[in-house]
């Protein structure tokens, strides 16, 4: 998603060795301290100086804890605050696959890998939404090696890329694919973590020199929780650096729904047009496919702070719910070729209705104009298929 732009930080290092970045989505406590304008510098909750690099796990955290401390504002997100961790920020399902993102900074990108986790201890995880107790220390490592024990793997997710980091060397602690890993630090234009999606430049906020996105998928584990907490970490590579933040969700059964938004949104309407799939029915002789990757490709120009989702009729798409709805990424998009995409498995023959909308960087949505686009999954022996449209 796109949110804010960085300034330069905490106590007194030079600012080219400085790496900075935060998780946007879903809704980490530092994301919302930003927009609540009580943090000027989201991307500045730094564990520093660690052993970062080669074995990402050997870090103590401190008093940084698994959500964060920001030592340039004082904020200390492992408590609640009146402006986060009071509520969950979303609902997502046992076993769903879905998005998350972080920022990186333009002037503080040092490369390395990054993992989301979640710790199922619900009593130590309670600990953190408690708004009138602040965790000790050895809570917080307690909490941090429960969130490690928690990756959400990245070969957890079927055909999501999972290689190892050219900056890593096989035989060292960093050599897994487990965890996320960025692009070379050297490596021309796709270099470090910017080249992960490869999106434009203020593609998410950061107060110092603008920041880019940095998206994968995650699978939800099989863990059910009315509050619960998610956390990112990245471990630099260039610098003895590590970032901490969380964002306060809620898990409920693999069979249940989210839960309607807290506010009511114009209902869509009726199915009248038809997206066409471009994939073909093989001949006989092979074996229909049971389930397909869907590839929307939406062309649409966006500005800064923008971002496009796509909202539809089935749980894979929020149930109309527009704070469910999955995000396109900015990952190919161009000045000449606007175009944002997002894929998706889909069983075979499933039939739904869609819209694509555009979230600015408040939160207010606008659904694109026009009747309900439709699609049904082909029933074939091919396992892909690509839905192209045009914001209208």
């Amino acid at each position: 998603m796109k949110i804010f732009s960085t300034v330069l930080a905490t106590l007194a290092l030079v600012p080219s060795v400085w790496g900075h970045g935060y998780m946007t989505i879903p809704k980490s406590r530092t994301r919302l301290g930003a927009e609540a304008k009580l943090d000027s510098c989201p991307e500045c909750s730094i564990l520093e100086p660690v052993n970062a690099w080669p074995n990402v796990t050997e870090a103590r955290v401190g008093r940084s804890g698994p959500c964060g401390y920001n030592a340039r504002v004082s904020i200390d997100y492992n408590k609640p605050g009146s402006d986060w961790g009071k509520a969950p920020v979303v609902t997502y399902r046992a076993g769903q696959v879905v998005d998350v993102e972080w920022c990186v900074d333009h002037n503080g990108d040092h490369g390395g890998m990054f993992t989301y986790r979640i710790c199922q201890d619900q009593a130590l995880v309670d600990k953190f939404l408690d708004p009138n107790y602040l965790p000790t220390e050895a809570e917080k490592q307690a909490a941090e090696d429960c969130f490690e024990a928690g990756t959400l793997s990245c070969t957890d997710v079927g055909g999501q890329q999972c290689g190892y980091n050219p900056d890593c060397q096989q035989g060292q602690a960093c050599w897994r694919n487990d965890w996320f890993t960025c692009n070379a630090f050297q490596a021309g234009d796709r270099r470090a973590c910017q080249g992960v999606d490869n999106g434009p430049l203020g593609a998410c906020y950061t107060s110092i020199a603008g920041g880019f996105t940095v998206t994968k998928k995650i699978k939800i584990p099989d863990y059910v929780s009315g509050h619960t907490l998610l956390s990112f970490r990245w471990n630099s590579f260039q610098t003895p650096q590590v970032y901490l933040s969380c964002a306060d969700i809620a898990i409920t059964g693999g069979s249940g729904t989210n839960p309607k938004p807290s506010t009511t949104v114009s209902a869509p309407s009726t199915l009248t047009t038809t997206t066409r799939a471009s994939t073909t029915t093989t001949g006989s002789g092979c074996t229909p496919a049971a389930s397909v990757d869907v590839t929307f490709n939406q062309a649409v120009k966006t500005s800064f702070g923008e971002t496009i989702k796509i909202a539809g009729s089935i749980p894979a798409l929020g149930n109309w719910d527009t704070s469910a709805a999955p995000a396109l990424s900015a990952a190919k998009y161009t000045s000449s070729n606007p175009v944002w995409t997002l894929t998706n498995k889909f069983t075979a023959g499933q039939a739904f209705e869609f819209k694509f909308i555009k979230v600015s960087s408040s939160g207010a949505v606008t659904w694109e104009s026009g009747p309900n686009r439709s699609f049904a999954v082909p029933k074939s022996c091919e396992t892909t298929a690509t839905v192209s449209a045009t914001w209208r």
